[in-house]
């Protein structure tokens, strides 16, 4: 399965299950397995670099088990060929994700009229609640 240039998962890699779904299917559902569990060792991997591997580790959350193995459960369409390939998909798309560093963030100050801008919105917020403040319900 390839998802960039430099990344490509060995078919091997990928680990697929059949189970009963509880989507739509009518009746269908009660007698075929259409939803796919897709499961993808992420620490055991070769096709990942380091780096992407980190940041997967941390974009997959709760869909990554204890021994490290990604999880993607599969159930929106009612046959089993386009929810394999939705699985596949959200698995590239995740992946895709990890594979793009994250943008280093630049130090910058507020300008000067920028901080005169805000110490005159808090002046007359002050001023506004004084005036509140100052007259009574007789």
């Amino acid at each position: 399965m390839r998802v960039t240039r430099s990344i490509t998962i060995d078919e091997s890699e990928l680990t697929e299950r059949f189970i009963l779904s509880s989507g739509p299917g009518g009746q269908n559902v009660n007698k075929v397995a259409t939803a796919v569990e897709l499961r993808f060792d992420v620490l055991q991997s070769k096709s990942l670099p380091e780096a992407v591997r980190e940041r997967l580790i941390v974009l997959a959350g709760k869909r990554l088990s204890a021994a490290g193995i990604l999880v993607i459960a599969a159930q929106r369409f009612r046959s089993q060929s386009r929810n394999r390939e939705d699985a596949r998909g959200r698995l590239a798309a995740l992946i895709l994700e990890a594979a793009t560093p994250p943008k280093q963030r630049r130090a910058t100050r507020p300008s000067r009229a920028a901080k005169r801008r805000r110490v005159d919105d808090k002046r007359q917020q002050g001023a506004r609640k004084r005036e509140r403040s100052g007259s009574s319900w007789d």
